[in-house]
């Protein structure tokens, strides 16, 4: 596989291809790039399956380079020193990325990540996604599914469930969509914008609320009509999050 290095920092573009060819050995890297100049005349004469894309460079963004594309027919990794908002918006948008020092493991992770999924993702799709959720704070999550990549607005999620390795999300209007990720990786990006988990098989999304019934156990209706137990462990949890509503 081809590899364009875009950073603006020599020893990381020196570093990172140190590690490629230690650890990640079916990578060559074809050119590299110091800047967004330098970057678009590397993509007009190469042709890389992978781009490892600073955030930010010395003329203007990562993304910049991304902008003017009608395609984007490669994947791309960003390469970020930590940066909490943008990171929020990778997640949300599906997009991989390696926080500078880059550490060897994460680094082979993502490489092999894009091996399988250069050919089913819409790259373009997800960065427009990125940008959005950069922008907003209406967030818009990537959810992929076997057959597709749904860009779904986090309000109209109603809940989600645990099926072993993967989630179930139920939508607003009756929509429902499987992804092969944890409840809990979930858990940890959306408990901010008013989801919590109240069983260890459910999160769900507090706007959508209609009662808490105390009988059986305790259980919330939803305004889907759906009934979602509480454990016992969450309920003192939850009766405190009614009371601050």
């Amino acid at each position: 596989m081809h590899a364009l290095i875009v950073d603006d920092e020599a020893f990381v573009r020196v570093a990172l291809k140190e590690m490629l060819k230690m650890h990640c050995e079916d990578i060559e890297i074809i050119e590299e790039a110091g800047s967004i100049t330098d970057g678009r005349q590397a993509l007009e004469k190469t042709t890389p399956d992978i781009v490892f894309l600073d955030i930010r460079l010395s003329d203007g963004k990562g993304f910049d380079l991304l902008k003017g594309l009608n395609d984007i027919p490669f994947k791309v990794i960003f390469i970020t020193a930590y940066e909490e908002y943008a990171i929020t918006a990778f997640k949300f948008s599906a997009i991989d990325y390696l926080l500078k020092p880059i550490d060897v493991d994460e680094l082979i992770t993502a490489v092999e990540k894009a091996k399988v999924s250069i050919e089913k993702e819409n790259t373009k799709l997800l960065m427009e996604a990125f940008l959005k959720n950069q922008e907003s704070n209406q967030k818009k999550i990537a959810l992929k599914t076997a057959e597709a990549i749904h860009l779904i607005d986090v309000k109209d999620i109603i809940r989600c469930n645990s099926d072993g390795n993967y989630t179930n999300f139920i939508i607003k209007d009756n929509k429902a969509l499987l992804v092969s990720k944890t409840l809990k990786e979930f858990e940890e990006l959306l408990s901010p914008y008013h989801f919590v988990r109240i069983h260890q098989s459910h999160l769900i999304n507090l706007d959508y609320i209609e009662k808490y019934d105390k009988r059986s156990g305790g259980f919330v209706v939803l305004k889907d009509r759906s009934e979602i137990p509480v454990s016992t462990r969450k309920k003192e949890e939850l009766l405190r999050l009614f009371e601050s509503l």
